[in-house]
């Protein structure tokens, strides 16, 4: 059964208007997935993370950015560790504790450090942005999306040309099948 939540493409663009910024194709009336597999089919492979991020519920992109930044580094730096550990326990136990952990982990790291944008996406995947009790502002939707997309891609940097391809792809693919099935 799809858990995929939008009807259409363009449903997705309209829900989240910054995407629009982002992508460099058009929206269509395609259905998401279908709109996926195309991205893909024509290694349009970073329109293709920008849409699937956006595309799969918050959990659920966490655990996609995680296992992209693990397929496409040869290995995990010492000090990336612990976001890529903190982003992994968020989404096995996705409660405050581990959301709010993840966000402190994240905020120290170094931002130039994909690992350090799964520790974020799983920090703003809930709570409050804004801590003042006469004005409390939760985290807006796009944040977590946001910073899976940061991951992934500063993650991909790394990929060997001769693996590009096939490294996204599979990717992607896992994305898609994530988006129909869930965790």
């Amino acid at each position: 059964m799809s858990r995929v939540r939008f009807a259409t493409a363009r449903a997705l663009f309209e829900t989240f208007p910054t995407t629009v910024t982002k992508l460099k194709v058009e929206p269509t009336d395609d259905a998401p997935v279908a709109f996926l597999q195309n991205l893909s089919a024509r290694e349009k492979f970073e329109d293709a993370v920008t849409f699937c991020a956006y595309l799969l519920p918050r959990r659920e992109a966490v655990w996609w950015a995680c296992g992209c930044a693990k397929a496409f580094l040869d290995e995990i730096p010492p000090g990336g560790a612990a976001s890529l550990r903190a982003a992994e326990a968020w989404v096995r136990e996705p409660n405050e504790e581990r959301r709010s952990r993840a966000l402190d982990v994240g905020t120290q790291a170094d931002s130039n450090d994909g690992l350090t944008w799964l520790a974020l996406a799983a920090g703003w995947a809930g709570g409050m942005l804004s801590s003042n009790p006469k004005a409390p502002v939760p985290v807006p939707q796009y944040m977590t999306p946001r910073a899976a997309r940061i991951a992934i891609l500063l993650s991909a940097r790394g990929i060997k040309a001769s693996e590009r391809s096939s490294l996204m792809r599979s990717r992607i693919a896992e994305g898609i099948k994530l988006a129909e099935t869930g965790l």
